[in-house]
């Protein structure tokens, strides 16, 4: 079974410390909830996991089933079968999302499923795939032929995030703040693609947030609180349920 292995992670940024011993294991098919108040650290943990060149990792490993990938480049973890999806996408104009999400399918997925004997979508057949994709998250079929992120809601930026992730099949998805941005309706859609991600591809799942709302529509195995670059507390949804009720502030003082 695929698993994502963090082990005793300490990293800086600028000579200044942010993540000061990290231990997590996240396995294929489980929903993990990474919450924290802002400057935590939580996003540079994403970061790093995908691996980001500003951080530098003083101490620990980070290993996809078994391989430490702190050598790897980003474009390399992906191939392996890890994915992020950003807190704020960037926008890209003059490449359509039907473009993008072709080559990245390629990139990440064209090799690895010549090698195993699987086949490789056409051009035709990836059309079809994504009209089925975009159809599930409620998205017109217009945005296939718009500029990447270019003018999309908050709501639809993450929506593209959760296509993407469609599209890819990962191992392991780092899912950064799903709810920034999005209305309830939006918000409802998002939880609910992350799900069937979840369960139909058995996808493990990194979620992270700073309430609990999105936590209302889709249900973790684990919440994990994050405080000053450590993880505090670990629990089940309960503990989410603790942190809207009181806050962050008894965590800390605990």
């Amino acid at each position: 079974m695929s698993e994502l292995t963090i082990k005793d992670l300490h990293v800086e940024i600028d000579g200044k410390e942010i993540v000061k011993g990290i231990d997590l294991t996240i396995k294929k098919g489980e929903i993990h909830a990474l919450m924290g108040p802002n400057g935590s650290g939580k996003t540079s943990l994403a970061y790093v996991l995908m691996g980001h060149p500003k951080y530098k990792i003083t101490k620990g490993e980070i290993l996809l089933d078994g391989q430490n990938i702190l050598s790897l480049s980003p474009d390399k973890r992906a191939k392996l079968g890890l994915f992020l999806g950003f807190q704020y996408p960037v926008e890209v104009s003059g490449v359509s999302l039907s473009n993008f999400l072709r080559t990245v399918y390629m990139s990440v997925n064209g090799q690895k499923k010549k090698d195993v004997g699987e086949e490789v979508l056409s051009i035709l057949e990836f059309r079809e795939f994504l009209k089925q994709k975009l159809q599930e998250l409620q998205m017109d079929q217009s945005f296939a032929n718009r500029y990447l992120n270019e003018g999309f809601s908050g709501g639809e930026k993450k929506r593209a995030e959760v296509l993407q992730m469609a599209i890819l099949k990962p191992k392991i998805a780092i899912i950064d703040e799903a709810d920034s941005g999005a209305d309830v309706d939006a918000l409802k859609l998002i939880a609910k693609g992350i799900a069937d991600i979840n369960k139909t591809n058995n996808t493990g799942i990194l979620l992270i947030t700073h309430y609990n709302r999105i936590l209302h529509h889709l249900a973790p195995d684990y919440v994990h609180v994050m405080i000053n670059g450590k993880i505090i507390k670990s629990g089940d949804k309960k503990l989410a349920d603790e942190i809207e009720e009181k806050g962050y502030e008894t965590l800390r003082a605990g």
